[in-house]
């Protein structure tokens, strides 16, 4: 009877970490589609209230994302790798190539709102053997 009971709870927190990882992954994707239609309002949306505080309007955060992420404005392929918890934080790994090839990786600090999942931060991944 206990292995029932283990089993079960182990299904029931399972399928809510799959729900969890696929409501990331739709928040990640929503909003690279919204910047490569160039809606940057509807990217912004996507952005906790504390990176819409930093950067206070859609056209600034797009700004930043046109010169800072260029692969996450015009990606040709996303790939999502595993999502896991820092410290408290749940940090959603993706794979970009870029328009020209070039291969990318970057953590997105993901957290729970009223409203569901918004990103946090955005960073750029160093790769072994790339150099500062």
């Amino acid at each position: 009877m206990r292995f029932v009971v283990v089993l079960l709870l182990a299904m029931v927190f399972g399928q809510a970490s799959v729900a969890q990882e696929q409501d990331i992954r739709s928040t990640i994707s929503a909003q690279i589609e919204a910047f490569q239609a160039d809606d940057f309002v509807g990217a912004f949306d996507y952005a906790s209230p504390n990176i819409q505080n930093i950067f206070r309007t859609p056209d600034n955060f797009g700004a930043m994302v046109r010169r800072g992420y260029p692969m996450v404005w015009r990606p040709a392929e996303v790939r999502y790798l595993e999502l896991r918890e820092i410290a408290g934080q749940l940090w959603q790994k993706v794979l970009i190539t870029d328009a020209q090839g070039a291969v990318h990786v970057l953590d997105y600090q993901m957290v729970q709102q009223e409203n569901g999942w918004k990103i946090n931060g955005v960073q750029l991944v160093p790769q072994p053997g790339a150099s500062a």
